[in-house]
């Protein structure tokens, strides 16, 4: 199909879909987008700014992972900038390493490039330096640093990459002193070992000698730059410093550092190591797989990589794409606040505090504080009681003040917080590294450092009986704790009574005590009640331990068979002390249980409701107040609704739906339901049916309610973009390096150079990982002014072949439709075979017209040429759409064209033409026997007179004589647009019109 006949084509597709408007090409790309894989980015805060752009700290709502995107405009930079951003992606899609800042993905906004890379919640090295005040590291703290920055950089030059600017700015830290090289903007991929770089790049400070002289240099310049960074950590100043640039070099090229390192706090060993990365002769100085086998680093090399593995394993990292089709970026922002009230705030309290960086992740409500984690892991308490009541530890700032404002716990930081749990008087957290810590009143033993720091804790303490036992959560009842470890065990401490921890006692136990868990059963979660524990396995059910009062536990057995014993149909269970199921759930998979004081309430797979216990202020949400012994599913305002929240308190519950919804039901006492009296919601109000609080609609990630206190965040959107496309002039080389691949940076070399012996080998752009024709300033032309981006999107699209005319005549009832006559033309085909030919350039302008947009043939953008591929692939998704419905309508007419030829047999056999079929061949092999249609013709009048048959099957007769000579004409072609699909025309294949004419 030429070009002319492909847009002939697709403007006769528009024309019958009608004139398009965004809205419905958007609708109508349900296919297309089905196909794609789509990410959803929350911006937090600004990061810092740099030399290409700055850096933004995003949240990626799939996994709540927190990811870094340096967002650069590239119409502010110069070709040789454009080159380095690119090189930057270049390189790190190529470095997968521990300690190497993980790049993840990139996308093109209009003139601006988006890099998703690894965030490091920890800061910098230089930071961390002058974190110190003057206080030398200890050299354990050294070594540790030394061999990530040595492991990292020997990863790298195994890679064949040159980093050239190795500094303290860019190595990264997370909050467990996990370091990650990064800024690979200046790097540069030599051939070979012995390959050598010329150009002046990297910071003045860490610059080499070579550097510096201007002569050439290798890897031993990373190394030089590792020497400086390591006589920064152990003296906590500046390897060389001056007043000007010329003074500077001159002190690095004779060696004149600033200060000996002090010989009383390190060993010979470590100082050694430094004096010899520092060598002037770069042939000295060691590689960095030697620096790694250094006796300083040997010894404790093992226990090192152990750690470092175990670290990176804690580290939550967002997935990376498993589909095949490039994933799509949608940007939301939005408002997130954190409210809270009860114990006399009638109205819910808004906190200013959590915005940006600190908003709300996590929170968590106890009798007598408040506790909230912020999306960069950092914990703030505060407290909920009246009259300014004395703490006892419970917010962990060292003192007994009761704080009114959330204020950070400054004894955890640097410590990464993924979970907080508070008590009655007492608080847990756990990190990143799944270690524990615990504060508060140890009255209970729930500190579980068995009273040795005396029955206040003022200051987290961690607990040292979980650094051999990960731990994967924690929950905190009003005087117990039970904790959940990676491994599946259960552990459970503080105060025994009813049976609470699951210790088949009710002994109280100030250090944790592994729980029993039933044979067969899985925990995947736990959740600690006032007085009673709820455990729930990986396949939805539920166990149970502790008081029972009002069935709360839901382990009320029924009773049948009893006659005159009316309203007692249930055996009451006072209290377990073992894990027992909970019989009355074991119909549905939950999924989430939030126990109260007296009642609980579960969320199951579907996210349907239900609450069972005491029903006393129409906490059960059941429209009265009676006692209710079963489980009751909540229908009513949540009739086809998905709750997505629950929690409950003393007397009251709080959910939130999917759509956007909070609902509160239950005593209404001391503000409990966040509504003054006047409204309705006063002490002597007890609404037993949920309703609606707060006017707008608010999405709920987080919601806590204990005691008279409630706790949540509420999130708005405020507006949203999808990046479609991540290729817009990019294109970037995945999987593993290979040792052709080089650096982008064009450094000035003659052919003479580059044939000789440690010279830089420079590869052409074909080699490249990446391609930059979008940004080139190169005065050589191609063929073809269309983008190489374009041309590979082409060449790699997907094709359906069109049958050859041959195929026309294919007998619609002895062979089926296949796939490969789907497409009555071959215009993917034809556009594969222009790519490389002077006829794309008409190409990107027609298939635009062709889809509605009329442009002329000016220049055309890199991502409105993306966005108009994607339009073309969704026009012909719709298109395989439709031929697939007159497949099926020919299959259709297939059957029932064979269900007529049993028709004429039976018909021949009751007008004894047995003899007649079985000489001249049956109907089906007709065309091998050479049988003709006039033969039928011949005897169908006596066919019809025949007294053995109905009248009213001679109209069928023609039909079916009708049908076999419009066959065997090749008027019907299945599929084919020129001709009818079926069986009806309105003319026979000898002039005469349908049997309706006959």
């Amino acid at each position: 199909m030429s070009l002319e006949e492909y847009e002939r084509h697709y403007a006769s597709l528009n024309s019958e879909s009608g004139c398009e408007s965004v809205s419905g090409r958007s609708a109508a790309s349900g296919a297309f987008s089905g196909e794609e894989e789509r990410l959803h980015y929350i911006p937090i805060r600004v990061l810092g700014k740099g030399s290409f752009g700055e850096a933004t700290l995003y949240r990626r709502t799939e996994d709540n992972s927190l990811v870094v995107w340096k967002e650069i405009d590239l119409n502010c930079l110069s070709d040789k900038k454009r080159r380095d951003v690119m090189n930057e992606i270049s390189i790190l899609s190529i470095l997968q390493h521990n300690n190497i800042i993980a790049y993840f993905n990139h996308f093109m906004d209009k003139n601006t490039l988006l890099i998703e890379l690894e965030y490091c919640n920890g800061g910098n090295l230089y930071d961390k330096i002058n974190q110190q005040k003057g206080e030398l590291f200890k050299e354990e703290v050294v070594v540790w640093y030394l061999y990530q920055i040595a492991a990292a950089v020997a990863h790298i030059h195994k890679a064949g990459v040159l980093h050239r600017d190795i500094k303290t700015l860019n190595i990264f830290l997370t909050k467990t002193n996990l370091i990650k090289l990064g800024d690979y903007g200046l790097a540069k991929k030599l051939g070979s070992e012995y390959s050598m770089a010329e150009s002046c790049v990297g910071t003045p400070y860490y610059m080499s000698p070579e550097l510096c002289q201007g002569v050439k240099y290798n890897f031993k310049s990373d190394i030089w730059a590792m020497g400086c960074v390591l006589f920064e950590l152990l003296t906590l100043t500046r390897t060389f410093d001056a007043t000007n640039p010329l003074n500077l070099c001159v002190k690095i090229v004779q060696g004149n550092w600033t200060m000996e390192i002090n010989s009383d706090v390190y060993t010979s060993d470590l100082i050694k190591l430094v004096y010899e990365c520092l060598d002037q002769d770069p042939e000295k100085r060691p590689t960095a797989e030697q620096i790694l086998e250094q006796p300083v680093i040997s010894r404790v090399r093992v226990e090192l990589e152990e750690r470092v593995a175990a670290l990176n394993s804690a580290i939550k990292k967002p997935k990376l794409s498993t589909v095949t089709e490039t994933p799509v970026a949608v940007v939301t922002t939005r408002s997130r606040e954190v409210y809270f009230w009860g114990g006399g705030k009638f109205t819910p309290q808004k906190l200013d505090m959590f915005k940006g960086g600190s908003s709300a992740q996590h929170v968590c409500a106890g009798e007598t504080h408040f506790a909230v984690v912020t999306v960069e892991k950092e914990l703030y308490t505060w407290a909920s009681v009246q009259g300014g009541a004395k703490m006892v530890g419970q917010l962990g700032h060292g003192d007994q003040a009761s704080y009114r404002q959330p204020r950070r716990v400054e004894r955890l930081q640097g410590k990464a917080i993924r979970q907080v749990s508070c008590g009655a008087d007492f608080t847990a957290c756990v990190t990143d590294e799944d270690q524990m810590y615990m504060f508060g009143s140890d009255y209970y033993g729930c500190v579980g450092v068995e009273n040795e720091l005396g029955m206040e804790v003022l200051e987290p303490v961690l607990l040292d009986f979980f650094q051999e036992r990960p731990v994967r959560q924690v929950s905190c009842g009003d005087n117990h704790v039970v904790a959940l470890t990676r491994s599946g065990d259960i552990y459970s401490w503080g105060c025994g009574e009813h049976g609470r921890l699951g210790l088949d006692c009710e002994d109280d136990f100030s250090s944790p005590m592994q729980v029993e868990v039933p044979k067969g059963a899985v925990i995947d979660s736990v959740y600690c009640g006032s007085d009673c524990t709820f455990f729930l396995t990986e396949f939805g059910k539920v166990l149970a331990c502790g008081s029972n009062e009002l069935n709360k536990l839901g382990l009320n057995l029924g009773i049948t068979g009893i006659k005159n014993h009316p309203g007692e149909g249930y055996q009451g269970i006072p209290y377990t002390t073992t894990l027992t199921l909970v019989k009355q759930l074991s119909r549905f998979k939950i999924q989430f249980i939030a126990p109260g004081k007296t009642h609980t309430a579960a969320i199951d797979e579907r996210g349907r409701l239900m609450t069972f216990g005491c029903n006393k202020f129409g906490q059960l949400g059941v429209k009265d107040f009676k006692k209710h012994q079963g489980v009751q599913i909540l229908v009513g305002p949540f009739g086809g609704k998905f709750v997505t929240k629950v929690s409950c308190g003393d007397g009251f519950t709080i959910a939130a739906t999917e759509d956007n919804q909070i609902f509160a039901w239950g005593n209404a006492g001391n503000g409990r339901l966040g509504m003054p009296a006047d409204k309705g919601f006063g002490s002597e109000v007890c609404p037993a049916l949920p309703r609606p609080i707060f006017g707008s609609l608010h999405h709920v990630p987080d919601l806590s309610c204990r005691g008279w206190h409630t706790i949540l965040i509420m999130e708005k959107v405020l507006n949203s973009k999808t990046i479609r496309s991540n290729s817009s002039g990019l294109s970037i080389a995945s999987g593993q390096c290979s040792t052709s691949s080089v650096d982008l940076e064009t450094d000035s070399a003659t052919d003479s150079e580059l044939g000789m012996l440690g010279r830089t080998v420079e590869a052409d752009m074909d080699d490249r990982g990446l391609e930059t024709p979008i940004f080139s300033m190169d005065s050589k032309t191609n063929e073809s002014s269309c983008p190489s981006w374009l041309q590979k999107e082409l060449l790699d699209a997907e094709f359906i072949p069109m049958p050859d005319d041959s195929q026309d005549s294919i007998d619609p009832l002895t062979k089926p439709y296949t796939e490969s006559a789907t497409l009555p033309y071959e215009e993917l085909d034809q556009i594969k075979a222009a790519a490389g030919k002077s006829l794309l350039p008409a190409a990107c302008v027609d298939y635009e017209r062709m889809n509605g947009v009329e442009t002329g043939r000016s220049e055309q953008s890199c991502c409105g040429a993306s966005v108009e591929l994607t339009h073309l692939r969704e026009t012909v998704n719709r298109q395989q759409a439709q031929i697939q419905m007159l497949q099926k309508q020919c299959n259709d007419q297939q059957k029932e064209n064979e269900r007529l030829w049993r028709a004429i047999q039976s018909l021949r056999a009751d007008a004894g033409l047995v003899d007649a079929g079985q000489k001249q061949g049956s109907a089906p092999q007709e065309r091998e026997s050479g049988w003709s249609c006039c033969d039928l013709h011949n005897w169908t009048p006596a066919l019809i007179n025949s007294s053995r048959v109905p009248c009213i099957l001679s109209e069928l007769v023609c039909w079916s004589i009708y049908v076999d000579r419009v066959v065997a004409g090749g008027q019907i072609v299945s599929g084919h647009p020129s001709r009818p699909a079926g069986g009806r025309s309105s003319a026979g294949p000898r002039g005469q019109k349908g049997p309706r004419g006959v």
